[in-house]
């Protein structure tokens, strides 16, 4: 970095940093919480698939209604309550949970409300990162390495906490990081309360969630990049997650699984790591070519590799899809109006997730009939085909780098 590039850590950005890594190991720590909490109140398995069900629904439901929210009302004032709401939420499920055994659809009620503030919080990252941060890219660099961090730590941590501790200790623990991440928006100085300048406020809710899809719609690189991923997502990243992570589990336990999940999450770092310093001019070209390296995470299982090669293909995937996110993320943050960009994030963000459960429910019959061989073979290629699909489309490969 020369003298005259503007510091990253300014206090703004170090408090939305602190907020977003709290924020994001609580999400990491839940599902492993939860699960436990779940069993030891005596509903099993079932109970626990319509547990983790309730919680992430919601997210996908309403995530296009948080971003119209976002712009409406302001980012940061929705991402506090967003926090209150939850660290609400989770605390009376603590509490049940500390009590004895809840009803089921208690539960399932206060993990969707939890899940429905996640829809709520998320659109504001996009909307705040360009405005706490000098440099973009750097800061979703750097956010993305605390989001991989977070994602191999919190899971361990939840763990730990488990071993010596009950379960609604554990939930109500994971609850504290909300207040955190709270209190650390509320400090920030250089991000109003209210809606970004430019936002016509006398706009009806169906006005404003019609003009984010109008944003989305008016930009052929945003909207073709979704449309690839959706593929991706349907015939990629969907059988792979099921089919993989289940070979894995079944073909070499438990710990071998944790171990390659760790490296995925260690390669998820460096690659943002390697999106901190290289800056390409044509930031999606170069995250389509990154888009390549996914391949080896399907390719390792199918192949049926010793543990510690699978363990690096997914080390080296993580690198490429930590480089993409960046980049993409970026692209939209630095291209798109502020008073429109949690809006259309939102849409991007729905889009790029809504076919992720269909390839990961799909997979499993699917694998009956071809054999899960076969699939992992199709899933491997579909990064080569998504790859080549993005680059063919003039509007995303010649996208241009621009500062803001």
């Amino acid at each position: 970095m020369s003298s005259s590039d503007p510091p990253l850590w300014t206090a703004d950005f170090r408090l939305f940093f602190t907020a977003r890594t709290t924020s994001l190991l609580g999400d990491a720590m839940l599902p492993v919480a939860i699960t436990a909490a779940v069993i030891r109140a005596g509903y099993g398995a079932s109970g626990v698939g319509y547990a983790l069900a309730a919680l992430v629904a919601p997210f996908a439901v309403l995530i296009i209604f948080g971003g119209v929210m976002s712009d409406r009302f302001g980012a940061r004032r929705l991402m506090v309550v967003s926090d209150t709401a939850r660290l609400c939420s989770q605390g009376v499920l603590a509490l049940l949970f500390l009590l004895g055994a809840p009803q089921l659809w208690q539960i399932l009620v206060l993990l969707a409300l939890i899940g429905a503030g996640s829809a709520i919080f998320q659109p504001g990252v996009a909307s705040i990162t360009p405005l706490t941060a000098h440099d973009v890219q750097k800061a979703n660099a750097t956010l993305r390495i605390s989001e991989s961090v977070t994602l191999v730590i919190g899971p361990s941590l939840a763990g730990l906490l488990l071993a010596v501790s009950s379960p609604a200790a554990v939930v109500a623990l994971d609850a504290l990081t909300y207040a955190a991440s709270g209190a650390c928006l509320l400090l920030l100085r250089s991000v109003p309360m209210g809606p970004a300048a430019g936002r016509n406020g006398e706009s009806s809710f169906r006005a404003d969630l019609v003009e984010g899809w109008r944003e989305f719609r008016a930009r052929t690189w945003l909207w073709s990049v979704i449309v690839v991923f959706m593929l991706w997502q349907l015939a990629g990243a969907g059988p792979t997650t099921t089919l993989g992570n289940s070979a894995l589990v079944t073909d070499h336990g438990a710990s071998v699984f944790g171990l390659v999940m760790s490296s995925l999450g260690a390669g998820s770092v460096l690659g943002g790591i390697v999106a901190i310093r290289l800056r390409p001019r044509y930031p999606l070209r170069a995250g389509a070519l990154s888009m390549i390296l996914w391949v080896f995470m399907p390719l390792g299982v199918a192949l049926d590799l010793p543990a510690p090669l699978i363990a690096g293909c997914y080390g080296v995937s993580g690198v490429g899809m930590a480089f993409w996110i960046v980049m993409f993320h970026t692209s939209v943050q630095t291209h798109i109006p502020q008073h429109v960009l949690g809006r259309v994030h939102a849409y991007d963000a729905a889009g790029s997730l809504v076919m992720k459960p269909v390839g990961q429910a799909a997979a499993g019959p699917l694998a009956v009939v071809a054999g899960a061989v076969p699939l992992l073979y199709v899933s491997a290629s579909m990064a080569l085909v998504a790859c080549a699909l993005l680059l063919a489309i003039p509007a995303v490969r010649g996208l241009r780098r621009v500062e803001r």
